[in-house]
């Protein structure tokens, strides 16, 4: 696994400031929100996918209020029939095991193979809040920052509407 200090680095090289909360393991988004600190902040929501050839690699990110429905997020990302990813194709792409998968993940991504999808809701958030390649602590970044962090990794990515 590649850790958190990998993604602090790379937050100060690109200027990225970011609040820090070191919270007990909440690899579900359901024990994540019993960690949340709200107060303007988006905790969200982060899938891994693969296509149905398994050629093809996708991290969407959204707002955690929202739920999922990988029929509807098939139809509205048009990549074809998606399944989670394995964990060990997690490992591979995003250097993570599961339950720690999250925007900053990309930051393991050298080779851009990841396909990023951002819901466009979360560009209206003040901030964001992301686990740092653990799930034992949470980052909080501003939106604009988000946005700063997603163009900075060269990953081909796309703002879309989820839901």
């Amino acid at each position: 696994m590649r850790g958190q200090q990998q993604v602090y680095d790379y937050l100060e090289r690109q200027g990225i400031k970011f609040d820090y909360y070191e919270h007990p393991e909440a690899p579900t988004i359901e024990i994540a929100a019993q960690f949340y600190r709200g107060e303007g902040t988006v905790l969200c929501k982060n899938l891994f996918f693969r296509n149905h050839k398994g050629n093809k690699h996708y991290l969407v990110i959204m707002d955690a209020r929202h739920n999922m429905d990988i029929h509807e997020i098939e139809h509205r990302l048009h990549q074809g029939k998606l399944s989670f990813a394995s964990p060990e194709r997690m490992m591979k792409y995003l250097g993570v095991r599961p339950g720690s998968v999250s925007l900053f993940t990309l930051v393991n991504d050298v080779n851009h193979e990841v396909i990023l999808f951002v819901d466009k809701g979360l560009l209206s958030a003040e901030k964001v809040s992301f686990h740092p390649n653990d799930n034992t602590a949470s980052l909080v970044i501003s939106c604009e920052d988000m946005m700063k962090f997603i163009k900075s990794t060269g990953n081909q990515y796309e703002i879309t509407d989820l839901y």
